[in-house]
């Protein structure tokens, strides 16, 4: 699963990271849905942010009588083999869509680069229609909610051609421009089916920062694998000082956070705390810069202090045993161990135990998240300092 946006569970908290696994556990069910179990593996984190804004827009703010654009999925290995209420709908078929052409575009940039085995012609050769075949698929489901992947594949072939003229002083927001264009119409449409097409203009405006961001952080993270392995990089090829390419991301962090200013959403709280303070974060990962100066601790860490510390029933408190007859028999609870242990639920995140259903960390979901190197330290200024303030949108309180 690939994308910039990867939130930690501990700056989430228990509310939000329920909705973001909704959504993502809805992203892969649509792929599977439409396009049978391979599609499945083109699930990434970007692009379930479509469905995180179409159902920001649409469903009633939490506590309502009703939950819209969810259903309940059967029993999953990377839930534990349990049932959970998962996003469904045109948000979610839309993200499959997006998802699709985004992973085409991958490919070919693989191909393009002759990545690993993609430098063999008969694998290469594979691998562009497949390419091709997830092109075709994202036109059908997106035709089915209203959209032209057009918009997508036409970014995807002009980025060649504007890399290939693209050189020293070539301004790098020209070799950025396709991949804005795409992830513009993209969250655009999402005010389309969420039925308020005057959020149309601010979410594009939010999806071309966001695009732009997209293609930095990617330049600025694979400069050093691009040089070693002689593949195209913008920032190299343009002669972009990584000062600049900070000051742009800055500047595109700064933008979605405006244009989301502008729009209108019925409970923005997810988007705001993926699209504002996640997108710091990614920016602060890629470069490899720390923004908050605070000691960590139980005091530093608020709210989401490590277990054991928290005031009883609080959010650091052990949480409440499960009831008696949600148990597993030794063998059904031996398969499911298995599968959590096969797909590393048991290293990373929380998972429930196999056999009695108990809520567990796993190895390298500890506070300070050191181990997994892709997250966060759990006393982050934005995880944890500011959530008991009052931020738009989500109550953290950043002044944003």
């Amino acid at each position: 699963m690939f994308g910039m946006v990867r939130p930690c569970r501990h700056r989430l908290g228990e509310s939000l990271t329920a909705q973001w696994m909704a959504h993502l556990c809805g992203l892969c069910l649509a792929l599977r849905g439409d396009h049978g179990q391979f599609a499945r593996i083109v699930t990434n984190y970007d692009g379930l942010l479509v469905s995180v804004l179409t159902e920001a827009q649409t469903r009633p703010v939490t506590g309502g009588s009703r939950d819209m654009g969810r259903r309940t999925a059967g029993p999953c290995p990377l839930r534990g083999m349990r049932t959970a209420s998962v996003a469904h709908g045109e948000g979610a078929r839309l993200a499959a869509a997006v998802s699709l052409v985004l992973a085409s575009a991958k490919v070919r940039d693989h191909v393009a680069d002759g990545d690993g085995l993609l430098a063999r012609a008969p694998v290469a050769r594979a691998a562009r229609r497949v390419a091709k075949g997830w092109d075709r698929a994202g036109a059908r489901t997106g035709s089915a909610v209203g959209f032209d992947t057009a918009v997508l594949v036409d970014a995807v072939d002009r980025q060649g051609g504007i890399e290939a003229l693209a050189g020293p002083g070539t301004p790098i927001l020209t070799v950025t421009e396709p991949t804005e264009t795409a992830t513009a119409a993209a969250f655009a449409h999402t005010a389309v089916l969420a039925g308020r097409p005057y959020n149309a203009g601010p979410l594009a405006e939010a999806g071309r920062h966001f695009g732009r961001l997209a293609h930095l952080l990617d330049a600025v993270e694979d400069r050093h694998a691009d040089a070693a392995s002689g593949a195209w990089n913008p920032i190299t090829a343009t002669g972009t000082s990584l000062v600049e390419a900070r000051r742009l991301a800055d500047d595109a962090v700064h933008g979605v956070r405006l244009a989301l200013r502008e729009a209108e959403f019925s409970d923005g709280r997810l988007v705001h705390r993926l699209l504002v303070h996640e997108l710091r974060t990614s920016v602060d990962r890629a470069f490899g810069t720390a923004r908050c100066a605070h000691t960590a601790g139980p005091e530093a860490a608020g709210p989401y202090a490590p277990p054991g510390t928290g005031a009883p029933g609080g959010p650091g408190a052990p949480p409440p045993q499960p009831p008696r007859d949600n148990r597993r028999g030794l063998l059904a609870g031996c398969a499911v161990w298995l599968g959590l242990a096969c797909t590393c639920q048991m290293c990373c995140g929380t998972y429930q135990d196999p056999w009695t259903g108990e809520r567990k960390e796993g190895q390298c979901a500890n506070c300070d998240c050191s181990g997994c190197g892709d997250c966060c330290s759990c006393c982050d200024c934005c995880g944890n300092c500011c959530d008991n303030c009052g931020c738009d949108g989500c109550d953290c309180g950043c002044n944003c």
